[in-house]
């Protein structure tokens, strides 16, 4: 299980060259899971150096302390959902930060473990709660949300087409069984878009449910607002996503905190001046090398984006 759990980080020559700008420094991991990312900046830091990473999964957490171990106290790891990252910060005393990195997305470890009922690969319980304290799991909502929450919800963070005939489904199989497991609710994907298409609405159907349950675009959002923060000028903030919506929302925050003017509407109407906070470093997002895509299938839809506090 620990090995499964230690995959390949991705894009990380890319993410620690756009980073790292001094060696001293103290920097975030807002996005913990094995450590991989971790371990590969404390292996380039000065000995003064430091990081503290963020997880909300309790098992993240354990597996990435004993991989950072050799670091002694230079590593911290907290277990905390990174939309709680600048209060943290500031209750244990940390000063301005030279960076923070985001690695979204699911780990190989909670897609494998059937405990967490993550993957529609294997049969088992519907859960999904990265945070296993969480009063709400998968289960709960393909049991509770009526026919149309249920449609929105797979359109709106899943971009389904089938949305509506999959929801539709739902709700007439739980009028005589409780959708239990991961493979309840694939059957019933199946049996909604058949087979040539079986594998992505899967994917879909499954991103949509992990993102309600964990809250994930509203932590996103606050959680790289609260990174800019915690910079200090100078610092960096690189963030890598793997699907449209996350990168969309780490692209537009990029492109707000940039902006040094705000449009009027109107043509006699000067311009409002703005001090941007943030200088776009990728102007667009850097993708993994095909070499790194044929070592790691996880690299194949990751996009990365950096940026660097001005103020």
């Amino acid at each position: 299980m620990q090995d499964a759990f230690y995959h390949t980080p991705v894009l990380v020559d890319e993410a620690l060259s756009l980073l790292i700008t001094g060696r001293d420094g103290v920097y975030v991991d807002a996005t913990l899971g094995g450590g991989g990312h971790a371990e590969a900046i404390l292996s380039l830091l000065s000995p003064s150096g430091q990081v503290i990473g963020f997880d909300a999964d309790e098992d993240a957490i354990r597996f990435a302390a004993q991989r950072l171990q050799p670091f002694g106290d230079r590593a911290t790891c907290i277990r905390n959902n990174f939309r709680n990252l600048q209060g943290v910060l500031v209750e244990r005393g940390v000063p301005p930060v030279s960076g923070v990195l985001f690695d979204l997305g699911i780990s190989s470890f909670q897609l494998d473990e059937p405990s967490k009922g993550f993957s529609f690969r294997t049969d088992e319980q519907l859960d999904m709660r990265m945070d296993r304290s969480g009063a709400i799991d998968a289960q709960e909502i393909v049991n509770r949300y009526g026919e149309r929450e249920l449609a929105e919800l797979f359109w709106k963070f899943g971009e389904e087409r089938a949305s509506r005939r999959i929801a539709r489904a739902i709700i007439r199989r739980r009028d005589h069984h409780r959708i239990a497991t991961t493979g309840d609710l694939a059957t019933l994907v199946q049996e909604s878009v058949g087979e040539r298409f079986l594998n992505k609405s899967l994917a879909r159907i499954f991103q949509a449910l992990r993102i309600e349950v964990n809250n994930e675009l509203e932590s996103l959002q606050a959680g790289l607002n609260q990174a800019v923060d915690v910079l200090h000028p100078g610092g960096r903030i690189v963030v890598i996503a793997y699907h449209s919506l996350e990168d969309r929302i780490v692209k537009d925050m990029f492109k707000r905190a940039a902006a040094t003017s705000l449009p009027s509407g109107h043509k006699l109407v000067p311009d409002t001046i703005l001090q941007p906070t943030l200088k776009i470093i990728t102007k667009k997002p850097l993708e993994a090398s095909g070499k790194e895509t044929r070592a790691n299938p996880r690299a194949r839809s990751a996009k990365l984006r950096a940026a660097e506090k001005l103020t």
